[in-house]
């Protein structure tokens, strides 16, 4: 009889280490594995009260049961032999109905004793349960918490089951909706116990259009059986995939296995939902992606602003009929953009991503599974109906720190801000609507995963919108450019800055002035710009040396009742030079479907992509 050794930590040191295979080698253990005994699943975490034990049952129903972690192993064994007696009984039923013969237990143990008188004495049985480690049988009394060890073999009447504690898993798998040729298809995917990389993907098409009967497109349980002959294999046994032409009208399917590169957990497979659609030919960035086909050496950062147009702002009827009613409708629906977004910002190879106007959904459901795919991870600081993301290349950058505020929260709280405000409460008007602006500063603090020494002050904001809010811009910018002064001289000492954003303000204006000139004077237009009544003169400084990486384009917002330069990428010109910068879209290709956003280009900015060099 096994039971549990003094103490848990020598129950851990006699474990049998796991064999380090490779992924073939592991394939092929877990297929012979599977075949010679059924699998039983433990999913056992420390923060959570119960675990949970999943296998299948001779009569072909599955089971899945949670029991509490502290509970003996006889209670449970007892409920497995419970639910085993019923659906026993059933098969047995079924079985009686085709032929009635008696003792149809099929060579099942009974726990009680032998058969008596009856045509059926076997129905009134339970199977013997018990739960083996080592080739012993697990005492009753020990806790579930460590009965349930990974190698352990669950033995039901007749049948052995292999017990698999916390291997990989898939918790969320997911195709997206609308699938274009041409552009990435990145999965949502979700694991526990794995990671994708160590993971297996294998993607196959429909052998013809129609061929395979629509599964709605969740995941699902993978079949042993062979492949179906209306599936195709693609030959491709990446993550991501991107279609060709010739799958225009077939559908997708994804077969793939969690690991965590010592072991293969349970394999899943989804179908998309609709077939493969023709994409919409060039797009306005294709041939921007010439200047960025490979991912730039250690000595440079090439860096991405862009404002993505917010799901939330792109699906009002104002904006259909008001803002882009030169825009097709369906190139305004978030399935759709998110093929062109995504194919953009990965054909870039960036180094650093600061996005604006990323609805959550968009960031979680769409950016991350599509960046992580490319070597990218992310944060997000929600504003209101949305917010600011910003990713960074893993094999360059690890996040040391985050230090994001709002802005008039900042303002009222932080004495960092206290003589700004003090300036400020002279103008009560003006104080107003400051404090009930919503906008938001994200500051991540970067370091080099090659050079430890090297560290950097990323920030990214999305400043007021009103034409006439340039005064609140200013405020909004004193607050942000004060706070990161923090971040990069008293907690990082020294480290440089790269501050991005779309700050919706043109180079004439006292924001731009402000920023690249290090001060603004207080008879500057800009603190009367909503009118007299909301008239806050002062005067501001900061001590950055501050510079537009891109210059000053004639426009990086396109619309039809607007063009100008709204968005920049600040270099701290102490630490930081441009290398080169990726060129625009011409003219031609940002007015080919009159203005933005459009069936080729996905938002109503334009990205600004440079490549930095640490000096």
């Amino acid at each position: 009889m096994w039971r549990l050794p003094g103490s848990r930590a020598a129950l851990r040191g006699v474990r049998t280490a796991v064999e380090r295979h490779t992924r073939a080698e592991a394939a092929a253990a877990t297929e012979t594995a599977a075949g010679a005994m059924e699998r039983a699943v433990v999913r056992c975490v420390p923060s959570e009260p119960k675990l949970s034990l999943s296998f299948a049952l001779a009569d072909g129903s599955h089971k899945n049961m949670q029991r509490d972690q502290s509970e003996p192993l006889g209670r449970a064994l007892s409920r497995i032999a419970t639910n085993a007696l019923k659906g026993h009984a059933k098969a047995a039923a079924a079985k009686k109905s085709r032929k009635n013969r008696p003792n149809a237990s099929g060579g099942v143990a009974c726990a009680g004793p032998g058969p008596g008188p009856g045509p059926e004495p076997a129905a009134a049985c339970e199977p013997v349960v018990k739960l083996y480690y080592r080739e012993e049988a697990v005492a009753e009394d020990v806790l579930n918490v460590d009965a349930w060890q990974d190698g352990a073999v669950l033995q039901i009447g007749d049948v052995k089951y292999k017990v698999e504690r916390n291997p990989p898993a898939f918790t969320e798998l997911q195709l997206p909706r609308y699938i274009m040729a041409g552009f990435p298809v990145c999965p949502k995917l979700s694991l526990e116990f794995g990671d994708p990389a160590s993971s297996l993907f294998r993607w196959y098409k429909e052998a013809q259009p129609g061929a395979a009967e629509p599964e709605g497109g969740g995941p699902s349980s993978l079949s042993p059986s062979s492949p179906s002959p209306s599936w195709t294999e693609t030959g491709v046994n990446e993550r991501v995939y991107t279609p060709s032409n010739a799958d225009i009208g077939l559908r997708l399917k994804l077969h793939c296995t969690p690991g965590n590169g010592q072991r293969l957990g349970p394999s899943r497979e989804l179908e998309s939902v609709c077939p493969v659609e023709a994409g919409p030919g060039t797009c306005t960035f294709d041939h921007r992606h010439l200047y960025t086909k490979k991912v730039t050496d250690n000595s440079l950062i090439r860096t991405v602003s862009y404002n993505l147009l917010a799901d939330t702002y792109a699906q009002t009827e104002f904006s259909r009929s008001v803002l882009y009613p030169y825009c097709a409708p369906y190139a305004l629906e978030l399935d759709y953009r998110q093929n062109l977004i995504q194919k953009e910002l990965t054909g870039y190879n960036a180094d650093l991503i600061c996005l604006q106007e990323v609805d959550r959904n968009v960031f979680t459901d769409s950016l991350v599974p599509a960046l992580e795919a490319f070597g990218l991870e992310g944060v997000f600081r929600i504003k209101q109906h949305e917010g600011l993301a910003t990713f960074y290349r893993k094999t360059k950058f690890t996040l040391l720190s985050q230090h994001d505020i709002s802005f008039h929260e900042a303002l009222e709280s932080d004495p960092l801000h206290k003589e700004l405000l003090e300036k400020l409460v002279v103008y009560p008007s003006a104080q107003e609507r400051v404090l009930q602006r919503s906008s938001v500063l994200q500051v991540s603090v970067l370091q080099s995963t090659k050079d430890s020494s090297k560290r950097i002050c990323v920030a990214n904001t999305h400043l007021y919108w009103h034409p006439k809010g340039g005064y609140i811009r200013l405020i909004q910018m004193a607050v942000a450019l004060a706070h990161i002064r923090h971040v990069s001289c008293d907690l990082y000492p020294g480290i440089p800055v790269i501050f991005c954003g779309d700050f919706n303000s043109t180079p004439s204006t006292g924001m731009y002035h402000f920023v690249v000139n290090g001060s603004i004077p207080e008879d500057h237009e800009d603190w009367a710009s909503n009118g007299e009544e909301e008239r806050c003169n002062m005067s501001l400084s900061h001590f950055f040396k501050l510079k537009s990486a891109c210059g000053e384009p004639a426009y990086t917002n396109y619309v039809g009742g607007f063009h100008g330069c709204l968005d920049y990428i600040f270099i701290d010109l102490n630490a930081l030079e441009v290398e080169q910068v990726i060129p625009l879209p011409s003219h031609e290709e940002v007015t080919t479907h009159q203005a933005l956003p459009s069936v080729s280009h996905p938002s109503d900015h334009i990205a600004l992509v440079c490549d930095l060099k640490w000096k």
